[in-house]
């Protein structure tokens, strides 16, 4: 009998996904991958949560694909059955914030899953790298297209063709991640990042990750219009109301997410 690939949990406002194949250091197969997208979309459906955070173990986030699930595959194996497309490309879908909280590996598909992330927390101890050159493969869940990104095309070009590896203080340096925090702190401080986020008005979280993300996906021009139409329609909001209320009295603003 298999582990459970994933275990789920609430606290608060907040949705926690952990991954778990410890004896694969989290290697991402098809059950795992399956699991994670159904338990993102439920948590995106559920009103009562307002940010999701995605972890693995103290020594792997995830270690990459599972290679030995991959080995035997042939190119109609995988153009046919819509392979890492079918389940990889779920996180997409998802509106609500979603963090990564990182320790010891992010390698391959474990890089490419945290690079899919809103927010990523990194351990001192996380190690970031996209070594799929070693097998004569190449990133194909995102890699090659969201690493650019976020460190820019000569940072990018030296991890995917040398497989060069990050620690979490250059993966800091470069804009990988967003924070680093002591491995003994990493779950509590994530948790409380993500209390944080999912204590402020919900509508407004969805508006505010629309735009950041539309930034990467359009012009100038295009993006800057999404985010004045978003910050108009923010003025139709109960939350929006509240909120500048709550200043000008000089108190706590109560959001009912909406």
């Amino acid at each position: 009998m298999t582990d459970t690939p994933i275990l789920v949990s609430t606290e608060g406002r907040v949705g926690l996904i952990r991954l778990n194949r410890p004896a694969q250091l989290n290697a991402l197969n098809d059950a795992l991958m399956d699991a994670l997208g159904a338990a993102l979309l439920a948590f995106d459906a559920d009103p009562a949560i307002g940010a999701i955070v995605i972890t693995g173990s103290d020594k792997a986030f995830a270690a990459g694909a599972d290679i030995a699930a991959m080995a035997d595959y042939g190119y109609m194996d995988v153009y046919g059955s819509d392979f890492i497309t079918r389940n990889w490309e779920t996180i997409r879908q998802v509106r609500k914030p979603v963090l990564a909280a990182v320790a010891g590996f992010a390698m391959g598909g474990g890089c490419e899953l945290a690079l899919s992330c809103d927010i990523i927390v990194a351990a001192e101890s996380a190690r970031f790298a996209l070594p799929e050159i070693k097998l004569a493969m190449m990133p194909g869940a995102g890699g090659t297209q969201r690493l650019p990104r976020a460190v820019g095309k000569a940072k990018a070009m030296d991890m995917c063709l040398s497989a060069r590896l990050l620690d979490a203080q250059e993966a800091d340096r470069y804009g990988l991640v967003s924070r680093v925090v002591p491995d003994a702190e990493l779950f509590e401080r994530t948790l409380a990042l993500a209390t944080q986020i999912a204590g402020y008005s919900l509508p407004a979280l969805l508006a505010i990750k629309e735009s950041v993300n539309r930034a990467w996906e359009s012009s100038l021009a295009e993006g800057i219009l999404f985010e004045r139409r978003e910050l108009h329609a923010r003025f139709a909001s109960a939350d929006a109301r509240e909120g500048m209320q709550a200043f000008l009295d000089k108190r706590k603003p109560a959001f009912q997410h909406r």
